[in-house]
């Protein structure tokens, strides 16, 4: 089953959020995209029957290897566009954080590629 944009996000916010604390609650996720614990509840049980993250009986989340892989490509993209508008394009970096987090979910394998190879070649230049 595809992954939508909200899905992505919150694989997104768990992974970010187990970087910077060393483990994720559903409170954890509701705080950090400003939803409620209902909403959120659900969309874990969702994550858990696609089987994208686990829930320990102390209901830590934790990705699985599929939610991981998922996550990790989404952040990825994210850190990407951001660092290509803030340093090639000039772009504020509040704004290149929002304008990533909504284009992160639609750009194309290949513009992707692109812009990382051209990220890439000012690195070496």
């Amino acid at each position: 089953m595809a992954l939508h944009k909200s899905g992505e996000d919150y694989l997104e916010t768990i992974l970010m959020l187990e970087e910077k604390n060393g483990y994720v609650r559903s409170v954890d996720v509701a705080a950090a995209l400003g939803f409620s614990k209902p909403s959120i509840s659900r969309a874990m049980t969702l994550l858990k029957e696609q089987n994208y993250i686990t829930m320990d009986r102390d209901r830590l989340i934790r990705l699985t290897e599929t939610g991981r892989v998922k996550a990790n490509e989404v952040y990825g993209r994210h850190k990407a566009l951001t660092r290509y508008f803030v340093e090639v394009l000039g772009v504020e970096e509040t704004v290149a954080e929002a304008d990533a987090c909504n284009i992160e979910h639609v750009i194309s394998r290949e513009s992707m590629e692109k812009m990382i190879a051209h990220l890439s070649a000012l690195n070496r230049a």
